[in-house]
């Protein structure tokens, strides 16, 4: 496949090696202790998690006590507060899109003003 010459994917060799968005774990306890339906329903959870980290910075690393190490409290702190606001934030959108693709779905429900 022509898309594909000259690309080489990186496949680790040992899973411990590898990084990820210091984010994500957050994000996902934050949601599972701030919501309900996010531990009976996984596309919820899942739809949640990915809104909310592409509202966040991500922070790349290797080793979670990486970023612990580097961090002050104050930009612990100020991490959490992102990760509940992003969180929030993403339950609100979910369900509002959630509502909004059931109206347009549902021919009973009345659409007129």
């Amino acid at each position: 496949m022509l898309l594909s010459v000259g690309r080489r994917r990186y496949i680790p060799d040992d899973s411990s090696d590898y990084f990820h968005n210091y984010y994500e774990q957050m994000v996902l306890e934050q949601t599972l202790r701030s919501n309900d339906r996010a531990n009976h329903d996984p596309d919820f959870l899942a739809d949640v998690a990915c809104v909310a980290l592409n509202r966040l910075p991500p922070r790349y690393v290797r080793h979670d006590v990486d970023m612990t190490f580097f961090l002050s409290p104050g930009d612990l702190e100020d991490m959490i507060n992102r990760v509940v606001k992003a969180v929030n934030e993403a339950v609100e959108y979910v369900e509002s899109r959630e509502v909004d693709n059931h109206e347009q779905e549902d021919p009973t429900t009345d659409n007129k003003p």
